[in-house]
Formats: structure tokens, C-alpha cells, sequence
């Protein structure tokens, strides 16, 4: 590339570290909330100023350059600097905290993610907001890749070194079926092992959770369907194509199947997951532990709203986390 002077900007290096992971200049852009012509026009600005080629945009997916794998190395330690430069600077006085990027699983997304926007909105009111919904495991993904700031996702072993959890809830999975189609005084895993299993995917996290804990207790179960979809699954059994395991959860998320469908424990071992907030420890000094404690109360006042007679099955599978002592 032909030297001439520019300017490198931390919008710019946060750019290329989007487009490096995603590969794409579409998907970064998406994951940014910019325009692809503005992520390109950054990439191009960067690439100026470096006087090095990064990418090869012609690529695809978009490859980096041996220019552009080592800048990575160096753009994340950036990236990292300055959002630890943020807090400092928030913690002598300098600057509010402006912008927080959260990535909520979507079991919340109904139902709790606005309600807790909302909470925050009117705590960090010079503060611009950036969500991202999905499964777990992507989430944690873009926390360890610094993508996000926070996640409130489910826990997948143990953390990593440079991550802060806070507990939010646990929730033991439990069997779905159509009205009607178990009786309960009878054997009922011998009545499941009879009907086909929709199974959630072993894609994703919490399908492998499943799947692995069905193997654990030596058990083959029929399924002609594994899918993504909560609603998807519950309207399958619903209609009596067949039963399901989720967790409580993701019933709530489509509950306007619940009025049809029988919920039962697992006839064998239990099986619990737990939704933490997962942070990179001390960047965002008490704003996790603060947001973790908003969050456990919105739970807890949710948790009050449905009449118990509604809903037999929720008050002992789902369990918030206590806040702790002192």
C-alpha cells in the first residue's frame, strides 16, 4: 500500500476486531449496529493509517493478512486498555459510564430483558445501551472475545480467570407432554419411552446438557425432531406429536401452549442448570454485582405475579439465587 499519514481511532480497531471474528463485513456490521459501507469505510480508514493490508475482503469468508493476524493480537490488548481506562476514570470522578453491551440469553428476552433495560435505563441515565439476544454459548463467545461486556447467560463450567459470576437462578429441567397423554399414578418414564422425543438441538449448549445427562442414565429415547425452536417444540407436543425435556424457563416463554400440556419432573436423576452474570472481573467495578442484584429482585417480584394454582410445577423447579450476606 501506498505510506500516506491517518489517524488510527479505537471506533476503527473495534471495527476490524468484529469483522477478523465474524469473517464478514455484513456481520460485523449487523453485530455493530453500523452500515456495511461505514464498517468498510473504517477498515479502509485503518488500513490507511497503518499503511498495511489486513484483510483480504475478496476472501470468502474474509481472511486476515499475516499483517492483519498480528494487529489482532495487539487490537484486543486496545480494546481492553481503554475499557479499563473508562472505569478508572469513572471510579475518580471523570466520566459516567456511557455505554454498556449486553448479551442476554433469550429465555429472558420476552418477558425480563425489557423490564430490566428499563431498570437500567433510569440507574445509568447518560448510558447507551447495546444488546445482544441469543444462545449461551455464543454469548460467552462474545464476552471472551470482548465483544460484550456483561452476559447473563447459562454456566458452562467452570470460569475463566479473568471473569466475575454472579449467581441469578437455578432451574431443574422438566418433562412436557400433551394433556392428558401420561398418567401419573403409572410408571411414567415406561409411558415416555412409548411416544417420540422432540428433542431441543445438541447444537446448541443446553441440547448437549440433555443429551449427555439421557446418556449418563443409560437411556435411548426415539426422536425424529431436534430443534431450536421453544415454540416450535411445544406446539409439536402440543398437537401430540410427541413429549419433550426443557426447563421451566423456556415454558414460560411460550406459555400460550401451558393450557393444553401436562408438566411433570424427570422420572430419573435430575438434571439443574444455572444462569449467571458473567463479567470480565473488575473492568466494570460494582456494575455487575449491582446489575446481578436488580436483576435477582425482578425475578422475585415476577415470581409473585402468576397464582400459584396456575402454575404447580414453577415454584419447585425454579430457584433465585439468595443475595448474599454483608
Amino acid at each position: 500500500m501506498t505510506g500516506s499519514p491517518g489517524r488510527i481511532t479505537l471506533w476503527g480497531i473495534e471495527v476490524f476486531v468484529a469483522t477478523a471474528e465474524e469473517r464478514s463485513i455484513s456481520a460485523a456490521a449487523r453485530r455493530l449496529g453500523a452500515s456495511p459501507s461505514a464498517v468498510s469505510q473504517q477498515l479502509t480508514n485503518l488500513e490507511t493509517a497503518l499503511d498495511a493490508e489486513l484483510l483480504l475482503r475478496s476472501a470468502r469468508p474474509i481472511q486476515l493478512t499475516r499483517a492483519g493476524e498480528a494487529f489482532r493480537r495487539r487490537a484486543a490488548t486496545i480494546l481492553n486498555e481503554a475499557a479499563q481506562a473508562r472505569a478508572e476514570l469513572a471510579l475518580s470522578g471523570g466520566p459516567a459510564l456511557t455505554r454498556l453491551r449486553l448479551g442476554v440469553i433469550e429465555d429472558f428476552e420476552a418477558d425480563i430483558t425489557p423490564r430490566l433495560l428499563t431498570r437500567l435505563a433510569g440507574v445509568l441515565s447518560d448510558c447507551r445501551f447495546l444488546l445482544e439476544t441469543g444462545a449461551s454459548h455464543l454469548l460467552h463467545d462474545q464476552l471472551d472475545a470482548q465483544a460484550l461486556d456483561v452476559v447473563v447467560a447459562a454456566e458452562m463450567g467452570a470460569p475463566a480467570d479473568w471473569a466475575e459470576t454472579h449467581p441469578i437462578l437455578t432451574e431443574d429441567f422438566v418433562v412436557a407432554t400433551r394433556r392428558g397423554t401420561i398418567d401419573p399414578a403409572q410408571d411414567i418414564l415406561g409411558q415416555l419411552k412409548s411416544l417420540p422425543m422432540i428433542q431441543y438441538t445438541t447444537r446448541h449448549y443446553m441440547g448437549r446438557l440433555i443429551a449427555t445427562h439421557l446418556a449418563q442414565q443409560n437411556l435411548k429415547l426415539d426422536h425424529r425432531f431436534e430443534l431450536d425452536s421453544y415454540h416450535a417444540i411445544l406446539a409439536l407436543v402440543r398437537g401430540g406429536t410427541g413429549w419433550t425435556i426443557l426447563p421451566p424457563l423456556a415454558l414460560l416463554r411460550a406459555r400460550q401452549f401451558l393450557s393444553r400440556l401436562e408438566i411433570h419432573p424427570l422420572p430419573f436423576a435430575p438434571l439443574s442448570r444455572h444462569i449467571v452474570l458473567t463479567a470480565r472481573a473488575g473492568l466494570l467495578e460494582d456494575v455487575p454485582a449491582r446489575l446481578a442484584t436488580d436483576l435477582r429482585a425482578l425475578l422475585r417480584d415476577m415470581a409473585a405475579e402468576p397464582d400459584p394454582a396456575d402454575l404447580p410445577w414453577l415454584e419447585s423447579s425454579v430457584r433465585i439465587a439468595p443475595e448474599k450476606s454483608g
